[in-house]
């Protein structure tokens, strides 16, 4: 997993949309390119946990 650098620009667009949603966002890289069978098992444990899970590949 591995956080994105930000250009100055691209985190004064972020810092924007955070304030006027009033929530924390984070930039990722490299997302796990998942078929829609593993989405759903991923999706099915989210719903038991109450949580929502973030897929990276290593």
């Amino acid at each position: 997993m591995q956080v994105k650098e930000l250009t100055p620009e691209e985190i004064a667009a972020v810092q924007e949309l955070e304030k006027e949603l009033g929530v924390v966002l984070v930039a990722y890289t490299r997302y796990a390119d998942l078929d829609e069978k593993e989405l759903e098992k991923i999706q099915d444990l989210e719903k038991k946990l109450g949580a929502t899970l973030l897929a990276f590949n290593p």
